[in-house]
């Protein structure tokens, strides 16, 4: 648990928009030394000139978080700028959509690698770092963030690719929980699992990597991504409030995180069916006709 942020080091991922932007205003209103990371230069840019001006302390990269060297190199940079990281957030994320055997090896390439090896190399480069500092100094408290979504506690229809990398991403962080307890008690660990935040997150295809062309989109996954577009947009609950769940997690060492808790009713469903033995519940149950809709769009000729 942090109790004070002031002159404690964030590094942030996808810092250029959504949760990470946010959370980059926070941690500038707390005094805090700030590493912004984004693929994308120009939000990158403008989040680093905005929080500048607020005067905090910047280190900007632009890093691709899928990319081993590029992480290894940021970790070196914010070690020598300002030393182990208190706070860390493994944020950055693409969204895709389409039915699962729709997807192409160059889909999950992209979406794994940002999705899940970004938060993978997070983890085990600042760990580490973040360990050491707290071996040599007894007062000395850290937290990891990790932002899957609630498609990392339920398997939505139509969106496979991103289900499965955000499982992947609450089984690492509670298994990262479990870990850091066994070795210290000064550094904790959170996964945050938003419902639908207008974030830009829908529109991620705009940072798909040059050597990673984009086939013609199959018919699922432009019902998928307008299907993301509509939720997305019109989400209530707004980036800024998620960004204040983070920092008020990581001082009262809250490990799960939800913008929409809601939403849980549909997770206890889910556990219901794995405990139960039966099969999936129909996830369009309380609203028949957006299931009716669907099957109907993807059905036609």
């Amino acid at each position: 648990m942090i109790d004070n942020f002031a002159g404690k080091t964030a590094v942030l991922t996808g810092a250029g928009s959504g949760f990470g932007l946010e959370c980059a205003r926070i941690g500038a209103r707390l005094g805090m030394n700030l590493a912004l990371v984004d693929v994308q230069q120009d939000a990158l840019d403008a989040a680093t000139a905005e929080m500048q001006a607020a005067g905090a302390q910047v280190l900007a990269r632009k890093v691709d978080v899928s990319n081993a060297a590029q992480m290894e190199q940021l970790a070196a940079d914010v070690q020598q700028r300002f030393g182990a990281p208190h706070l860390v957030f493994n944020n950055a994320g693409v969204g895709a959509g389409g039915l699962v055997w729709e997807n192409s090896v160059k889909d999950w390439e992209w979406v794994l690698g940002v999705n899940l090896w970004g938060v993978v190399h997070g983890v085990r480069l600042f760990t580490p770092m973040m360990l050491a500092a707290a071996k040599a100094d007894p007062a000395w408290r850290g937290h990891i963030i990790n932002t899957a979504s609630m498609a990392g506690l339920l398997a939505a229809p139509n969106m496979g690719i991103y289900n499965v990398s955000k499982h992947a991403v609450v089984a690492l962080s509670e298994t990262l929980y479990q870990d850091l307890s066994l070795v210290t008690d000064q550094i904790g660990a959170s996964v945050l699992c938003p419902f639908f935040v207008p974030t830009g997150i829908n529109q991620s295809h705009r940072n798909r990597p040059g050597d990673l062309p984009a086939e013609k989109p199959t018919k699922s996954q432009l019902i998928g991504q307008a299907m993301s577009d509509k939720a997305v947009g019109s989400g209530k609950v707004t980036a800024a409030e998620v960004a204040q769940k983070v920092f008020d997690a990581a001082a009262q060492g809250q490990f799960y995180i939800y913008s929409h808790p809601k939403a849980l009713a549909s997770v206890q469903t889910r556990m219901e069916d794995v405990m139960m033995g039966r099969n999936p519940t129909d996830p369009f149950a309380a609203k028949p006709e957006l299931g009716a809709q669907l099957r109907a769009a993807l059905r036609a000729d």
